[in-house]
């Protein structure tokens, strides 16, 4: 039988913690027999779980017996990793098991080095810290969950039943992992990524920065067909200049600055009032609706209809 061993550290989100527990726990193969056995670990027998605390029946000799290892997130991510905790995880990942994180656990495997070189995502608030953190995991905010084959990172809350199904479908194929997904009131697969959910109406604009005011401007005249040059003209910069200061202050262009503003008013607007779709990809400054579903798929993974049914 499969074991998979979920890794409880201090301040564990309980959220994140009991999903794995919850959906292994229930997964019936064909036969009705149990898909897992699994196993709640700790380095110490009592975990601080914030608002309660919990004991756990397994230490760290739990993640040598495990095929699957789930390490869940906690509430403060940039907590140093304990030296016990990442050798149990290197000599883990060593010998080849399978190691998964949910939400800010993603910290855990790659302060334990697991993430060097990788693709990973995590819950999209702590993305940008992550990303600082650790500049050689390559940090993909936009995503429910990163397979990397035996690493796999999940993004915050219900990401992490993704892909726990996800797991499940690998191991034991879809129809079990359809029977899985049934029981937790829970599509197999969600459209689009975590994008979706990220609830900031406008891109940071960096405070006290010499592009502020371009970018107030930006945000106030998003419904005008704004070029490159204009954009160049309103900070008396020449467009060279302008490029280098939004990649050193925004990390992007200005034209990608301008889309992504454009697509979270529109994600605003299909949230709060009953607009046709194509009036408001052009209240945002879409020339076509085209140019709109398109731009506003590619960012958030889904098309405006499909959001506005998700979050009128």
């Amino acid at each position: 039988m499969h074991t998979v061993a979920v890794l409880a550290l201090d301040q564990v989100i309980p959220f994140d913690l009991s999903t794995p527990i919850e959906v292994f726990t229930r997964t019936r193969l064909a036969d009705g027999s149990a898909g897992y056995r699994l196993l709640v670990c700790a380095e110490h027998p009592e975990v601080d779980a914030g608002h309660f605390t919990l004991r756990a029946p397994w230490g760290l000799e739990a993640l040598r017996e495990a095929d699957t290892i789930i390490v869940p997130g906690t509430a403060e991510p940039d907590r140093p990793l304990p030296e016990a905790v990442h050798d149990a995880l290197t000599s883990a990942a060593a010998k080849g098991k399978r190691i998964a994180s949910i939400c800010s656990g993603t910290f855990v495997l790659a302060a334990a080095g697991l993430l060097d070189g990788l693709r990973a995502t995590t819950h999209w608030v702590a993305a940008g810290l992550l990303a600082e953190t650790y500049p050689d995991v390559e940090v993909d905010p936009d995503v429910l969950y990163v397979d990397n084959g035996q690493i796999l990172t999940s993004a915050g809350a219900a990401a992490g039943l993704d892909l726990c199904l996800h797991l499940i479908r690998r191991d034991h194929g879809s129809a079990i992992a359809a029977d899985a997904a049934r029981l937790s009131v829970m599509a197999l697969e969600r459209e689009g990524g975590q994008a979706q959910f990220i609830a900031l109406r406008h891109p940071p604009a960096p405070r006290g920065s010499a592009l502020e005011p371009t970018l107030l401007w930006m945000q106030e005249n998003l419904a005008r067909d704004l070029s490159l040059a204009d954009i160049a003209a309103h900070a008396r910069m020449s467009t060279r200049t302008l490029i280098r200061h939004f990649r050193e202050q925004t990390g992007t262009t200005p034209l990608q600055w301008l889309h992504r503003a454009r697509v979270r008013q529109a994600q605003h607007l299909l949230e709060t009032t009953q607009d046709a779709v194509e009036r408001i990809g052009a209240e945002v400054g879409f020339g076509s609706p085209t140019s709109f579903r398109d731009r506003f798929k590619r960012t958030t993974g889904v098309s405006p209809v499909t959001y506005r049914r998700a979050f009128r």
